[in-house]
């Protein structure tokens, strides 16, 4: 699709992001059943259940647009999730594989951030008001996930990894 509105913008990173969360919910419970600190097994379960929230949201802008929810590949999501998933596999001490996953959490959810301060500022622009409320809930949401993934590493992990 040739992109030449700022609407045809809003669109096609809609689509992206849209993608990013499904491609993320798919890998959630793969980062909980690697993760070995408790806190952090609970922090991707409990971002599981947002995520499904978050696609639910992004479908109703989909809906309010008269767009079909569909995705087109993101394939920056994509590429963090493969990285992430080989270096879990070239971990072997505990500590260092939640300090590793934490590492590849933050780099998604910073991905996801940046990708919702652009369309919610996009969406106002557009006149797409409720757009942006349902898209700002989700900004909330990632920018809390974050900072929880933030106090899991300071609290726990780097003490036991020292």
């Amino acid at each position: 699709m040739s992109i030449s509105t700022m609407n045809d913008l809003f669109v096609e990173t809609l689509k992206d992001v849209y993608s990013a969360e499904k491609q993320i919910l798919k890998a959630l419970p793969g980062m909980a059943k690697k993760a070995r600190a408790g806190e952090l097994k609970e922090a991707f379960e409990s971002h599981k259940k947002e995520t499904e929230q978050q696609i639910e949201r992004l479908e109703k802008v989909f809906e309010m647009l008269d767009i079909t929810p569909r995705g087109k590949k993101c394939e920056a999501i994509d590429g963090i999730i493969r990285e992430a998933k080989e270096g879990m596999q070239e971990i072997d001490k505990d500590d260092v594989l939640d300090a590793g996953i934490i590492g590849s959490a933050h780099t998604i959810e910073h991905y996801e951030i940046c990708r919702y301060v652009s369309l919610v500022q996009w969406a106002k622009d557009l006149g797409l008001e409720d757009a942006a409320k349902l898209m700002e809930q989700t900004l909330e949401q990632e920018r809390n996930a974050d900072n929880r993934l933030t106090r899991i590493d300071e609290k726990t992990l780097r003490h036991a990894a020292a």
